[in-house]
């Protein structure tokens, strides 16, 4: 009886996850900049794994296979919003303007000062 639960529970996870994964593809490959590309990869993609390592912690029945899942899941969420940061701050240092889309940069100033 728990044990359908949970593989149920593990069913709607990877699903869900595997439309967010989805959804990160579809917006890498539609949104127009880098910033918003980058933007739907590391929210979409980051959450998509979540849910699939998620259910991998649900199914597996050993502890030691849901503590690495539970730990990659931590790992993601800790290092996905790190590497988009550090994405869009070297574009933004290495003057790329964003092309028709970026009306405004408002950290040009900043950016100057700084090198």
């Amino acid at each position: 009886m728990i044990v359908d639960l949970f593989y149920g529970a593990a069913a709607i996870a990877m699903v869900v996850g595997a439309l967010f994964v989805l959804l990160a593809a579809i917006g890498i490959v539609r949104f127009p900049d880098l910033y918003t590309r980058m933007h739907a990869a590391s929210m979409a993609g980051s959450v998509g794994c979540g849910l699939i390592l998620l259910a991998v912690a649900l199914v597996s029945f050993e502890l030691a296979v849901a503590v690495r899942a539970i730990l990659g899941i931590g790992f993601l969420l800790l290092t996905t919003p790190v590497s988009a940061h550090l994405l869009a701050r070297s574009s933004l240092h290495s003057s790329n303007d964003g092309g028709d889309v970026c009306v405004t940069n408002e950290l040009s100033s900043e950016i100057k000062t700084q090198l």
